[in-house]
């Protein structure tokens, strides 16, 4: 009777390491996807921007049909969910926003997003 119920004892802490494992990783995993979705969110707002500064007259502040002169405004640059830039190729009717999450996925990359906007629509491409 004794070693059943030793058997039972080693089997049974070795479903609940099992079980905490198994639930921190699906916690992790849970964590890095909330963080990704505020990063793609925070690039769709500065794509509707982007479009906003491309509609806009010259005369009234905005790009005139042209992307070409439009910035991150400053306190969107950096954010709560990670910091936000503009690809060097910026032309009239493209631009790339960056989105790099302040949350480590694997191996030291941080969640990265790269959404191209054009003047009707964007799109985003997750990096890491």
């Amino acid at each position: 009777m004794g070693q059943q119920q030793l058997l039972l004892i080693v089997l049974s802490v070795l479903i609940v390491g099992i079980a905490i494992t198994l639930g921190i990783t699906l916690f992790s995993a849970n964590a890095i996807e909330q963080k990704r979705n505020e990063v793609i969110n925070e690039c769709a707002l500065l794509a509707s921007e982007a479009q906003l500064y491309y509609r806009r007259p010259v005369t009234l502040g905005g790009g005139g049909k042209s992307f070409i002169g439009w910035e991150i405004p400053q306190e969107y640059q950096t954010t709560v969910a990670g910091s936000f830039s503009i690809s060097a190729s910026v032309s009239s009717n493209e631009v790339i926003i960056t989105g790099t999450g302040n949350e480590v996925v694997t191996a030291g990359d941080s969640i990265k997003v790269e959404m191209t906007v054009t003047p009707l629509s964007y799109q985003t491409t997750i990096i890491n």
